[in-house]
């Protein structure tokens, strides 16, 4: 009878220590085969001469890292793919948040709009890209066509390396500011209203109270979406693949971005080695900046952090006085 009991509760200990790691494990091992693995299969094919064909070659260290940076074309690449994400990202989360403040206010059929905000997210990629390629086209594009009729010049939406990146940053606006709208919506909806509520006896106004109230409280969302949006548009692919009907990035690489570079080098030029070696220093480039963007914010909430707290020793010692 004790033995049963000793039995008992050591199952039951074992219990408590492990199962909850048997419930998380699918996660880890889904992870570890699909994440974890193909990361280091990548590493190990760039340190390699693979060919398409041919398959794993000899060894050859780092020379393919060495290669792959001493191209122009690389550089010219990560230029691009900086510059698209700089000109999509900052944009698109200013909309996003004023988009969900309209949508947060009291809107008839507000149930519409915010269904309508999340259409843009629905197109496809292919068929974004065909109508902006159209739009943006430098003999019949209805943006030159417009320019022509007030006696503007027609810009060179596909020749120019600013004018290329502004409309393949206005794709990725269209398609994604209504999405981040919706998440920015789902975090003013839980500020507590009360909070508004002693602003308004304050004085505060419309513009002051989305300033001082709904930005501040916004902190950890705004910080969520620009790390998701840093990591999609430093990856971004089907926008810049499909403005042309070659699919290469420009005639010169205006618009071509590490993505389409890696794409080249893996199945035009069937080499593996230097694909594989743009995409470790792709995925170290997004580790690189993820890490910047955690620095910077967490210093500025730190810093909110010691004003706060500094705020309200000044108004208890002004109490206690």
């Amino acid at each position: 009878m004790a033995s049963r009991k000793h039995l008992r509760s050591r199952a039951s200990a074992w219990d408590r220590k492990y199962s909850p790691y048997l419930y998380i494990s699918p996660f880890f091992l889904l992870f570890a085969v699909v994440g974890l693995f193909p990361l280091v299969y990548t590493v190990w094919v760039a340190a390699h001469d693979w060919d398409l064909i041919m398959g794993q070659g000899e060894f050859v260290g780092f020379d393919n890292f060495a290669h792959v940076v001493g191209q122009r074309a690389f550089w010219i690449a990560l230029r691009n793919t900086l510059s698209i994400f700089i000109l999509s990202t900052g944009p698109q989360v200013v909309a996003a948040i004023i988009i969900a403040y309209m949508l947060d206010s009291h809107l008839r059929a507000r149930t519409f709009w915010r269904m309508g905000v999340l259409l843009p997210y629905v197109v496809t990629p292919v068929a974004v890209a065909l109508i902006f390629s159209n739009f943006f086209s430098q003999r019949f594009g209805l943006v030159n066509s417009v320019l022509d009729t007030i006696g503007i010049d027609a810009i060179g939406w596909q020749s120019e390396v600013l004018p290329s990146h502004l409309a393949i940053a206005s794709m990725v606006n269209f398609r994604w500011t209504g999405y981040n709208a919706l998440i920015f919506l789902a975090a003013m909806q839980a500020v507590p209203r009360d909070l508004y509520e002693q602003a308004e006896i304050d004085g505060a106004g419309k513009v002051r109270q989305f300033l001082s109230v709904t930005v501040p409280m916004l902190r950890p969302t705004i910080i969520f979406v620009v790390i998701t949006s840093t990591i999609g548009g430093l990856q971004i692919f089907d926008e810049p693949r499909l403005y042309d009907q070659y699919g290469r990035g420009g005639t010169d690489g205006q618009w071509q971005t590490m993505t389409i570079y890696l794409y080249e080098l893996g199945w035009t030029r069937s080499d593996f080695g230097l694909a594989s070696a743009v995409a470790v220093l792709l995925f170290l480039l997004i580790v690189a900046i993820g890490i910047i963007n955690f620095t910077i914010t967490r210093r500025i909430a730190t810093g909110d952090g010691r004003k706060k707290t500094a705020s309200r020793r000044r108004f208890a010692k002004g109490v206690r006085s």
